[in-house]
């Protein structure tokens, strides 16, 4: 695929784990467990075509209220993820980053975010972001905390100074909203929303996310 064609910051909410796994009669669990095979395809795929970032909306500060075996399961999941992947990202050249605040996650999961961090620092390929324990708002008030007293912009003091602005969100499972997701970063995004459960989004659906973001005028709020 053309680079010059495809955005270079890319955001997902994955959205339809749960449903996934209710229509088939399966706890939830197995539901967050495809979608991490989701996520490897896609960032590969991402990593090829071009992208430069792609920032995946992984635990947002209120996934902490859902059932405490499914939070467990998902730290598991985290944890599991890197392991399996971090080679893979190390060949590939993917750099991982966090973007939240990580202080109420388990010890043994910080370490590991840590560790992928550390390890794939001197990635070119495509920088990946894990938004966890993760919201707009939360960012924006930590940042306006940095502020205080200090003669500095907002973008300077957010979770990843540097990131730059998100080009095309996309939600899958046909919710229609951006779930309090990186507010600042999405001013003059393109928005993208398929019916498509999370866990069966694949290569030719990121590819119809693409065609469509290469049909929009983008006009950022200037007249054209």
């Amino acid at each position: 695929m053309n680079k010059i064609k495809i955005p270079s910051h890319v955001a997902i909410i994955m959205d339809g784990n749960a449903r996934w796994a209710r229509v088939r009669g399966l706890d939830r669990v197995w539901g967050h467990r495809r979608g991490a095979e989701t996520v490897r395809k896609i960032v590969r795929y991402c990593a090829r075509c071009g992208v430069n970032y792609l920032s995946l909306f992984a635990f947002s500060t209120e996934n902490w209220a859902r059932p405490k075996d499914e939070v467990d399961a998902l730290m598991e999941l985290f944890i599991e993820y890197i392991d399996k992947r971090l080679p893979d990202m190390k060949e590939n050249g993917i750099r991982f980053l966090i973007s939240g605040n990580r202080e109420k996650f388990p010890e043994k999961v910080k370490e590991y975010f840590m560790r992928a961090e550390r390890e794939t620092a001197y990635g070119k390929s495509l920088n990946l972001v894990f938004c966890v324990n993760y919201g707009g708002r939360q960012e924006i008030e930590y940042a306006a905390g940095k502020l205080a007293g200090k003669d500095e912009k907002i973008e300077d003091c957010l979770y990843l100074p540097g990131i730059p602005d998100v080009d095309l969100l996309i939600r899958t499972s046909g919710e229609q909203r951006i779930s309090n997701f990186l507010l600042w970063k999405l001013a003059y995004s393109e928005l993208y929303f398929t019916d498509v459960l999370w866990p069966d989004f694949t290569e030719y659906d990121m590819d119809m996310a693409f065609k469509s973001y290469r049909r929009r005028n983008r006009k950022f709020g200037k007249r054209v």
